[in-house]
């Protein structure tokens, strides 16, 4: 008998295997200059739904990592949700601003397509509506296309509608209502969703901080709002009552954990949590509430299933509202239970998806 080695973390498939993906796409492109990993992690709710993303990554090992923690997220997210989809996500590397161009967009729909429908992509960081069309010209596994032809649109106010509905339950929770008129929140990134939640925020009469990868643009959002902006870093510093991380994930971790000055956790950034088995009690035991990342923002998912399965956008913004219950039921599951929120929703997840796994267990 061949004995099985148990593969360290570091390689390759001992990363795949941490989190029990069931395959990984490695693309590649000499002409165009494509570099991508398509990452499925579980498939057993329906095909893989994700989006794809565009960025500068440090290296290669950090986009694996990324694709890796993104597509186990969208398993639970569709889960959670009640979705009949898995989990998928895709990365490109590389810059948005300088290299995003039709060919490259293109030649990884070509990538998409030889998957056949094994994964669905969509719009993510530093990529749109119109970066949807060009991947269509090559493959029809992609939702989130304009509306124009036929799709759903851009996800973003249906993410960040969630991830208010979330916030507000999270509020509920920690102050006793869910009015966030006059609470001190400080929001994390202001991209596509990150601008239509300060639009909710501000609404309801919350006074805002926040800050911004691109400087420019966080001083736009602060004028516009009327907020006020800071530096990257200086973000984790604010006396706030939320902090609303709407960026890239990992900014709860060992370094900032400390220095937060806030009761409430809740925003639409994915992965939010470094280590979910550390920083999940770190958070608890700082008295912090933390409304689960994947379950908060699925509402972009949401919309964009929506358009795979023919219902309408009011039907999906219906489901999105949905969140607040559910929000308020995993914080409670928690409390009652003695877990951190992220472990609480994970469970949920988990035990939807190994239920269907019996119902198809029979062709």
């Amino acid at each position: 008998m061949v004995e099985i080695q148990a593969l360290p973390e570091t390689s390759i498939f001992g990363q795949i295997a941490e989190h029990q993906h069931e395959q990984v796409v490695y693309c590649h492109d000499h002409e165009t200059g494509l570099r991508a990993i398509i990452g499925i992690h579980n498939t057993v709710l329906g095909p893989a739904l994700g989006g794809t993303r565009m960025w500068h990554y440090a290296s290669d090992a950090e986009a694996l990592n990324d694709v890796l923690r993104l597509s186990r997220g969208m398993t639970y997210k569709a889960a959670i949700s009640g979705l009949n989809l898995g989990g998928g996500k895709a990365v490109i590397i590389g810059d948005a601003k300088t290299q995003k161009n039709e060919a490259l967009l293109r030649k990884f729909g070509r990538f998409v397509q030889n998957l056949n429908g094994k994964y669905i992509t969509a719009e993510d960081v530093n990529m749109t509506t119109k970066d949807m069309e060009y991947i269509r010209m090559e493959t029809k596994h992609v939702a989130g296309l304009p509306e124009s032809m036929g799709g759903s649109g851009d996800p973003s106010p249906v993410t960040a509608y969630g991830t208010y509905m979330g916030m507000k339950a999270a509020a509920k929770k920690a102050f006793g209502s869910d009015s966030l008129a006059g609470k001190r929140i400080a929001v994390q990134g202001v991209g596509h969703v990150g601008t239509y939640l300060l639009e909710y925020l501000v609404k309801e009469g919350a006074e805002i901080v926040l800050t911004d990868y691109y400087t420019e643009r966080a001083e736009e959002a602060a004028a516009r709002f009327g907020a006020k902006a800071v530096g990257l870093d200086a973000i984790y510093d604010q006396e706030v009552d939320i902090y609303s991380p709407c960026a890239l994930g990992a900014t709860l971790n060992d370094d900032t954990l400390s220095r937060l000055k806030c009761q409430v956790v809740a925003g639409c950034a994915n992965n939010q949590l470094k280590d979910e088995h550390v920083h999940g009690p770190a958070l608890v035991q700082k008295g912090i509430i933390y409304a689960p990342d994947f379950l908060i923002n699925a509402g972009g998912l949401i919309n964009v299933y929506s358009e795979v399965v023919g219902t309408s956008r009011q039907g999906a913004l219906t489901q999105t509202e949905k969140i607040y219950d559910y929000t308020l039921q995993v914080l409670n599951k928690a409390e009652l239970e003695g877990m951190h929120p992220q472990q609480a929703a994970t469970q949920i997840a988990k035990e939807r998806i190994a239920a269907i796994g019996k119902v198809k267990s029979t062709y």
